[in-house]
């Protein structure tokens, strides 16, 4: 499967193991791993091998306590290997916490999520068949909006994450100048609660925000999330390219698909133009934090965790929640989390959602010339197995004709 023009999306969990699905089984029932995460390991290791990409991380959380696996390298110049702790650029896993903050604004009585953009911001919506009295909050955070992506814009990807990158790294963008790009394009045709991947949405979310608090949504997070959870390795940078140490190389081929394609040094960007989509650096254990902590109900009310576990259906055995995707594993196993893509980094935040078990992995480079391999590692940390090389080829062939917005491969959306 050749990659799509860099979007730094999700990596949607679920189109990536859409193809392979069984019914599934109730979650205290249903097939589980009994490991040491052996398969895990292996998994890594033919992402890296076979995948041909710099290196590989994960960290665990379940009833065991915590477990690192690595591949491959942090620095292929000098052999520095991954390591836990390390830095990374999580890309759309933002959503996840964007839609946290919207839906605490919620529960202390501040909106509704049946409130539309327009009430709060009036106007921002409009023209060329764009209505802000037709979508709601909820509808951003669904992906059932019909804002187009404008991440599918072909110039702003040419220079954000395509061949001018290297010129246009730190080039600064406005959540304005986003949605302007988007609403160059009529709403998207289809069925008003059929699910369509936008980055657009966030965007807009992001503003809400703001609107709502009279302060941007990086200040809300840390205050109503990173703090309390103390999430110490997490942060927003917003216009500041720099990672924070340690962290690995950033390795992009800014998604040309020639095998033979230019590898460049993307660790520095301005993250501007993914903004509320996808600007969020983290790691491995923060995620793991996050994830269980808001499954757990630390985060949420009971009726907001419902709002946002409540699945559209967006293919056999997937679905968007509000701000988190679900996907249902070959094992029966069902789990939900966040994926993302963005210049020289594929993140992926999975668990069950029963909070007992976490998976976060992070690969080093934004290149996946089989999308399989980023699926087998999530097969084999819920599931305990590796699929063989044919199921491989069988599922991607399945998910061929998917769509992705985010565009990462197969399993992979890149918002």
């Amino acid at each position: 499967m050749k990659l799509r023009a860099a979007r730094s999306v999700s990596v949607v969990l679920a189109v990536a193991l859409s193809a392979g699905t069984v019914a599934l089984a109730p979650a205290a029932q249903a097939a589980g791993p009994q490991h040491g995460h052996e398969a895990t390991r292996a998994a890594l290791r033919a992402l890296v091998e076979q995948g041909g990409l710099p290196g590989a991380a994960a960290t665990v959380r379940d009833g065991n306590g915590s477990w690192f696996g690595r591949s491959g390298y942090a620095d292929t110049s000098t052999g520095r290997k991954r390591s836990a702790g390390e830095h990374f650029r999580g890309a759309s896993i933002t959503k996840t916490f964007i839609a946290t903050v919207l839906l605490q604004l919620e529960a202390e009585g501040r909106l509704s999520l049946d409130d539309t953009v327009e009430r709060w911001l009036p106007g921002l919506l409009r023209g060329n068949g764009h209505d802000g009295d037709e979508v709601t909050l909820r509808r951003l955070l669904n992906h059932t909006s019909g804002i187009p992506n404008y991440t599918d814009d072909p110039d702003l990807i040419h220079d954000a994450a395509g061949p001018g990158f290297p010129e246009h790294r730190y080039d600064t963008h406005t959540p304005e100048e986003l949605v302007a790009i988007a609403l160059r394009r009529p709403p998207q045709p289809g069925p008003e609660n059929e699910p369509s991947y936008s980055n657009t949405n966030f965007i807009v979310a992001g503003m809400v925000i703001e609107k709502v608090t009279g302060r941007g949504y990086a200040q809300e997070i840390t205050r109503r999330i990173l703090r309390p959870l103390k999430l110490h390795g997490t942060s927003f940078p917003g216009t500041a390219p720099h990672m924070p140490e340690p962290h690995p190389v950033g390795y992009s081929r800014l998604h040309q698909d020639a095998p033979d394609a230019e590898i460049h040094d993307a660790t520095e960007q301005n993250m501007t133009w993914l903004g509320a989509a996808g600007d969020v650096i983290s790691t491995g254990g923060d995620l793991n934090r996050f994830q269980r902590a808001l499954v757990k109900g630390r985060l949420l009310p009971p009726r907001q965790l419902n709002e946002m576990f409540e699945e559209v259906p967006a293919g056999p055995g997937i679905g968007y929640g509000l701000g988190v995707e679900f996907a249902q594993l070959s094992c029966g196993v069902k789990v939900m989390g966040k994926s993302g893509r963005t210049n020289g980094s594929l993140s992926a935040m999975v668990g069950t959602q029963d909070g007992e078990h976490q998976l976060t992995f992070n690969i080093n480079g934004d290149w996946l010339p089989d999308s399989s391999l980023y699926i087998d590692v999530i097969e084999a940390e819920f599931c305990g197995k590796t699929p063989s090389r044919t199921d491989r080829t069988d599922r991607t062939d399945g998910m061929d004709g998917m769509d992705r917005t985010d565009r990462t491969p197969a399993m992979p959306h890149l918002r």
